[in-house]
């Protein structure tokens, strides 16, 4: 008989050798997968090819040499968007870097290059020259009429950890999130789903693996996965990365003029809206005759044209009427609702086109 311990006593585990066969206890069949884990399955199966992790590089010089080499300076997850190398990430994901690798599903790493931002939105877009056998789109979905509670699935590289899947549901919708130029990204999408540094720039899927949004933050004081995540919703990332595919940047859609603060409004008991202190001379506003307010020789304060509405939608202040501008390109024509003189009208103006 062995004992176990450093000496023998009454807590001591006595151990004694057997003859008897010993063999691997026999198998319970498992039986079919429930519906919900084969959708989870196929989901994956389906989507992962199109996500990739993103390696951003910066220069490092030696100090025994002046020679500078790129070294790996964080990671992050992106998603492809068409099969002409095109990949979707944040902004914050590749922000300070001067390069990047992109590592495919199968583990094939490119170099990229960068083709626009649009950090008000936290949007990048990349490029890399792959064989197009391995360029898979990532399927598009909506997100104007997600609702409530519907399942969602995330896929990123969180903690360094690629091809990673968490599962969860809408938790909210409409929130607001602040991006890296410090302007609000509204209608983001709150979920659940576990999204942890890593997962920036990755999709969040419907359950038919439809991209609805891009996961880019989370709210935690620890910085780890806390319950709460937000995604910049797919309506808004399908109008912009396009622009960015053609432009490079966002080409902003101007009227040419110069708003006031919305201090301004208050001060002389104005309703909301954006009030038009400067027109510029040959701008469609001036050609559409919208009239600033302006001080009289006397120094009186002589009433000029609010914007209240662009195509119906409520304009309450400057940020909001950036935003309804941005959804629109120069040249586009737009309906102001105009308040003048204690009455609204309507002007039709064609929009120019921002430095």
């Amino acid at each position: 008989m062995f004992w176990l311990g450093r000496h023998s006593g009454p807590e001591a585990i006595a151990v004694a050798p057997t003859t008897a066969e010993v063999t691997p206890r026999a198998v319970v069949a498992r039986g079919e997968l429930a519906a919900d884990e084969r959708n989870n399955i196929d989901v994956f199966k389906s989507v992962s090819p199109s996500v990739v992790h993103i390696t951003t590089l910066e220069r490092a010089a030696s100090l025994f040499s002046i020679d500078a080499t790129q070294v790996p300076r964080g990671t992050g997850t992106g998603f492809m968007w068409d099969d002409r190398g095109h990949i979707v990430t944040n902004f914050h994901v590749i922000q300070g870097a001067n390069g990047a690798r992109v590592t495919l599903s199968d583990k094939s790493t490119y170099s990229a290059s960068l083709v626009g931002v649009f950090p008000d939105r936290d949007l990048a877009v990349l490029r890399i020259d792959a064989p197009r056998d391995k360029l898979k789109a990532t399927a598009l979905g909506q997100s104007g009429n997600l609702l409530v509670g519907q399942k969602v699935y995330a896929i990123g590289n969180p903690f360094g950890l690629d091809q990673t899947l968490t599962t969860g549901i809408v938790s909210a919708l409409n929130r607001e999130i602040e991006s890296v130029t410090r302007r609000p990204i509204r209608g983001a999408i709150q979920t659940d789903a576990a999204i942890n540094p890593g997962n920036s720039g990755g999709p969040l899927l419907d359950s038919a693996g439809r991209l609805i949004g891009i996961n880019t933050a989370i709210y935690s004081p620890s910085g780890a996965s806390a319950g709460i995540g937000f995604a910049i919703p797919v309506d808004e990332v399908n109008r912009i990365v396009p622009r960015l595919i053609r432009d490079g940047r966002l080409i902003r859609p101007s009227l040419g003029i110069s708003a006031a603060p919305p201090e301004f409004n208050r001060a002389l008991g104005l309703p909301d809206g954006v009030a038009i202190i400067e027109v510029a001379p040959g701008s469609t506003a001036a050609q559409a005759g919208l009239r600033p307010f302006r001080r009289s020789d006397t120094g009186a304060v002589v009433a000029g044209d609010l914007i209240t509405s662009i195509d119906k939608q409520p304009v309450a202040a400057l940020e909001s009427m950036l935003e309804q501008l941005e959804r629109h390109q120069p040249g586009d024509s737009v309906t102001l609702g105009v308040w003048r003189d204690g009455a609204h009208i309507d002007l039709r103006v064609r929009l120019g086109q921002s430095e």
